[in-house]
This record gives C-alpha cells, sequence and structure tokens, in this order.
C-alpha cells in the first residue's frame, strides 16, 4: 500500500512520432511505447467503433462500478484488520469476533469472482456497522471520562448574580471583563 515511483518520458520527433517510456525506480523496469501518427481507419470505420462503444457504454458503466465496489470492500477490509492489529484489547471480544467474520465475510466474496454485487454491497456495509462500533468502543472510554467531568463542571446555570460559595465548591471562578 505504499506509493510506486515511476518516471515518464515523452519524446515527440520531427516526424511527429511520439516514443514514451516508463521505469519504476524502486525496481528498475522499464516499459516503452511508439505511437505514431494516424490510425489509418476511414471515417466509416472510426464511426462503427463509436458506435460500439456507446452500445456498451452501460455495461462497462456496471463492470465499473462492480470493480469500484471489490476495491471498497477490499479497503475497508484492510483497515479492519490494520484497526484490530492497532486497537488490541481496547475492542471487546464480542465486536472483535464480530469484525473477524465481517472480515471473513468479505474476503470470501472477492475470492468468489460469482459474489454478486449486492452480496458484497452488504457485508461492506455490515463491516462499516460493527468498526463503527468498535471505534466507539475505543474512543467512548475517553470521551465518556470527558463528557462526565463537563457536565460535573456547569451542572445547574450559567447565570449572573449566582452565589460565589457554588463556584468556588465546582472550581469555576467568577470574574468581571469590561470591553476597551
Amino acid at each position: 500500500r505504499g506509493v510506486p515511483q515511476i518516471e515518464v518520458t515523452f519524446d515527440i520527433d520531427a516526424n511527429g512520432i511520439l516514443n514514451v517510456s516508463a521505469q519504476d525506480k524502486a525496481t528498475g523496469r522499464e516499459q516503452k511505447i511508439t505511437i505514431t501518427g494516424g490510425s489509418g481507419l476511414d471515417k466509416a470505420e472510426v464511426e462503427k467503433l463509436r458506435q460500439e462503444a456507446e452500445i456498451h457504454a452501460e455495461e462497462d458503466s456496471k463492470r465499473r462500478e462492480e470493480i469500484e465496489l471489490r476495491n471498497q470492500a477490499d479497503s475497508l477490509a484492510y483497515t479492519a484488520e490494520k484497526t484490530m492489529s492497532e486497537a488490541g484489547d481496547k475492542i471487546p471480544a464480542d465486536v472483535r469476533a464480530d469484525i473477524d467474520a465481517r472480515v471473513k465475510e468479505i474476503r470470501d466474496a472477492l475470492a468468489s469472482d460469482d459474489a454478486s454485487a449486492e452480496t458484497l454491497k452488504g457485508a461492506t456495509e455490515a463491516l462499516a456497522e460493527a468498526l463503527q462500533k468498535a471505534g466507539s468502543a475505543v474512543y467512548g472510554e475517553g470521551a465518556e471520562g470527558a463528557g462526565v467531568g463537563a457536565e460535573t463542571a456547569t451542572p445547574g446555570g450559567e447565570g449572573e448574580g449566582g452565589d460565589e460559595e457554588d463556584g468556588a465548591e465546582e472550581g469555576t471562578v467568577e470574574g468581571e471583563y469590561r470591553e476597551v
């Protein structure tokens, strides 16, 4: 999940021929392609190809959505595994077991090519809900302590003319100010 570093070079010669080379800096692997001008297709062939593209546009769109859904599911499963390893014992056992089951469900669906988009979407949503429970369990402990302290700091009112003794008991200090 690192970021690949690829150096791409574009060279156009006097004849309009484009030479493109790409080299992966980490592995040193290099790919080259030469693009020449003019496709050699006449207008009728170009129009035929354009019409074919329009016919298959809906199929392509559905396929793209499926691929994006698979990528989201894989990314969420990876995030869940990473969260589980980082959070450790802060996540309750029942929530941890639920997340493990949801991750396994997604991994199985990704492994089988015949898994429907609806199945994968449902599994992804279920895992997202389980991760929210884990997040509230991890962060809820710290937030509950802060919430209780915040509630006790200002229990009654914030009125003027309150007793100074009440304010002193609760750790608040009453002060005056003036605008300059």
